[in-house]
């Protein structure tokens, strides 16, 4: 089974992320980037099929050129090798011009399977694993919180605001999977030092067939118009409680409207 898992670097969590000036796009050369943590579960989820089902794992990430960090460490977990997608034109691309490039990659890598976390803690999107879907002609089956396969059928628990709904489908598909599906694994000292034999191709615009009209901050369908700093954080509200307390406490709460 060939199984395509879409990584991407995102700067860490921790540190105070910036947008560029002029630009509207996120600094992604200041802060420390790592794996997107809910990628890390569509990793996991493509080595435990892989393992059953005698699989191969290609890790797929577009990105600059500090994301080959990123891919090593996703080698380093067990995947078998790598396509890093690495271009200046490609700086800019939303989700819609995203969708476009890595579509392009796999349509002449193919696959069985396309893993996806459920979305980017940078951007908050959550609609690349249904944009790569209808690009490609696949099912797309999100938000799985389980993943069954049994020949060419695929059934995933979709979660839902109900509880959750089984979804089948035939492969090849596309899928994203939910925080918590399972416990991604640590990369151990033996796979660390096998990620870094394991062959990783980089591809250009036009290495991939990539429209570069259809990429980059000027191609894309949305922009961020104008933005702010957060303003500094106010001191808060102390209320002492002088046998009225609740009753202030439900007028500051009844000021700001939260009551």
């Amino acid at each position: 089974m060939n199984i395509v898992v879409c990584v991407k670097q995102v700067p860490d969590t921790a540190t105070e992320r910036r947008l560029r000036p002029g630009e509207g796009t996120l600094d992604r050369a200041t802060p420390d980037g790592l794996i997107n943590e809910l990628d890390e579960y569509a990793i996991e989820e493509g080595l435990r099929i892989a393992e059953a089902h005698e699989g191969e794992v290609t890790i797929l990430s577009m990105g600059p050129a500090k994301a080959a960090e990123s891919i090593r460490k996703a080698l380093s977990m067990g995947a078998d090798k790598a396509i890093h997608v690495v271009d200046d034109g490609l700086a800019g691309s939303d989700a819609l011009a995203t969708s476009y490039a890595i579509a392009q990659v796999l349509e002449e890598t193919g696959f069985d399977l396309v893993i996806t976390g459920s979305e980017s803690t940078d951007a908050r999107m959550g609609v690349l694993a249904a944009m790569l879907a209808e690009r490609l002609g696949v099912p797309q089956l999100t938000l799985a919180s389980k993943v069954d396969i049994d020949g060419t059928r695929i059934t995933v628990r979709r979660v839902s605001d109900e509880g959750f709904d089984e979804v089948e489908a035939s492969l090849p598909a596309v899928v994203s999977v939910m925080e918590k599906i399972n416990e991604p694994r640590y990369p151990s000292f033996k796979g660390i030092m096998a990620a870094k034999k394991k062959p990783v191709r980089t591809l250009s615009l036009a290495d991939a067939g990539i429209d570069a009209d259809q990429v980059g901050l000027a191609a894309s369908a949305t922009e961020v118009v104008d933005f702010a700093a957060r303003p500094p954080r106010q001191a808060g509200v102390i209320v002492k409680d002088e046998g009225d307390g609740g009753t202030k406490a439900a007028a500051f709460l009844t000021e700001r409207k939260f009551i």
